[in-house]
C-alpha cells in the first residue's frame, strides 16, 4: 500500500513537472503581433507561415485584418508590432503616432491593381472611363445615379448593384482618390465589408453586381467575375503583370506597404522576421498573385531598415498614379519626412 501510495506521488509530481514544463514553453515562444490591410494580408500570412516553419514554431505570427485604417488605429496606440497597408500612412495617423511616440520604419513590399470587376454575364461595360466610373460612385450619384443607361446610353435600362471596401480600408481610401478625386469621397448606398472575398461573391451572385478589390482576389475568383479593362485616355487597360510593370495600368495601380514600430526592432525576432520578408519577397509576393518590387528595391528596403530610418517619404499624401520606377526613385532619395 505504502509502495502504491509513493508511486501515485511520483506520477502527480511528473505531471506537475511536465504541465510546468508545457506552461514554461509557451510563455517562452516570441509572439509578432500583425494587423490592417486585406490587400497586403495574403502576403504578409504567407511570409508568416514560412517564417514560423523556419523557426520551427519558436515564434507565434498573429496576422489579422481590420482594413489599413483600422491597423494604423492600433499600431499608432501601440498595440501592434507592425501594420499592413494598402497606401501610405496619412496626417492624422502620422500625428496619432507622434502623440503616442510611436516612431516608424516605412517598407514598401510590393505593386497591387486595384481591380474594377463585373459579372460574367456583363457584356456592356468590361471596359469604363474614369469618368464614368465616378459618374456610378461620387457622392452626388447617391440614390440618383441607379441604372447602366444612366452612365452610358448604350447600356441596359437595369439598375447595377455595387460592392465596395469598408471606410477602414486603404483600398477605399486610394479608390475613391484615384476615381472621384477626393479621399473618401463616396456615395454610401453600397455593399462594404473589410472581406475582399464578401465583395467578389456578391459581384459573382448579381448580374448587375459591380466591386472593386485587390487582385489577388480577382486572379483567385477569374471564373467568377471579369475584370474590368480601364480607359483613362488611352484606351482599356486591363490589370497584369505587363501592365502593372510598365505603368500603363493607371490611375489603379498602387505600393502597398508594411510599417514596423521602430522600438518592436529591439526584439530579435522582429529584426529576423523582417529580413525574412526582404529575402524572400520577389518569391512570395508572386505566390500571393501581387507583383513584386525589384530585387534592388528589396535590398534598399533592408538597408532602410537595418539603420532605422523611421518616417516617411509622402508626408501623408497618398500615392495615386505612382509607378514601380518612381516608387523606388522616392524611397532612395536622401531627403525623408521625420516626425
Amino acid at each position: 500500500m505504502l509502495q502504491l501510495h509513493s508511486l501515485k506521488l511520483l506520477s502527480l509530481s511528473f505531471l506537475l513537472s511536465a504541465s510546468f514544463s508545457i506552461i514554461s514553453v509557451a510563455s517562452a515562444q516570441a509572439v509578432i503581433k500583425i494587423d490592417g490591410s486585406s490587400t497586403v494580408y495574403p502576403i504578409t500570412k504567407t511570409v508568416a507561415n514560412k517564417f514560423q516553419i523556419a523557426k520551427k514554431n519558436a515564434v507565434s505570427v498573429t496576422v489579422n485584418i481590420s482594413g489599413s485604417g483600422g491597423g494604423f488605429k492600433k499600431f499608432c496606440r501601440g498595440e501592434i508590432d507592425i501594420v499592413n497597408a494598402s497606401r501610405p500612412i496619412l496626417k492624422n495617423e502620422i500625428k496619432d503616432c507622434k502623440d503616442s511616440r510611436v516612431q516608424f520604419i516605412e517598407i514598401p513590399v510590393a505593386f497591387d491593381a486595384l481591380t474594377v470587376a463585373v459579372n460574367p454575364e456583363n457584356t456592356w461595360s468590361t471596359t469604363m472611363t474614369i469618368a464614368e466610373l465616378k459618374k456610378i460612385w461620387e457622392p452626388a450619384a447617391q440614390g440618383k445615379i441607379t441604372k447602366w443607361n444612366q452612365i452610358n446610353p448604350a447600356w441596359p435600362d437595369e439598375s447595377f448593384k455595387l460592392y465596395g471596401a469598408d471606410a477602414d480600408s486603404g483600398t477605399f481610401d486610394y479608390f475613391t482618390e484615384a476615381i472621384v478625386g477626393k479621399i473618401k469621397s463616396s456615395r454610401n448606398d453600397f455593399t462594404e465589408s473589410e472581406d475582399d472575398n464578401v465583395l467578389v461573391e456578391g459581384v459573382a451572385s448579381n448580374k448587375n453586381g459591380l466591386g472593386f478589390f485587390g487582385f489577388a482576389y480577382y486572379i483567385e475568383n477569374q471564373t467568377k467575375v471579369t475584370a474590368v479593362a480601364i480607359n483613362n485616355g488611352k484606351g482599356g487597360i486591363l490589370p497584369s503583370v505587363e501592365t502593372v510593370e510598365n505603368g500603363s495600368y493607371q490611375p489603379l495601380s498602387r505600393p502597398i506597404f508594411i510599417y514596423v514600430n521602430a522600438k518592436a526592432t529591439e526584439k530579435p525576432e522582429i529584426k529576423e522576421f523582417v529580413e525574412f520578408y526582404m529575402k524572400n519577397a520577389i518569391l512570395l509576393v508572386k505566390e500571393a498573385e501581387l507583383f513584386p518590387l525589384p530585387p534592388r528595391a528589396y535590398t534598399t528596403m533592408m538597408e532602410h531598415f537595418n539603420k532605422k530610418r523611421v518616417g516617411t517619404v509622402f508626408n501623408g499624401i497618398s500615392a495615386v498614379g505612382l509607378t514601380i520606377d518612381e516608387l523606388i526613385r522616392r524611397e532612395g532619395r536622401l531627403e525623408f519626412e521625420h516626425y
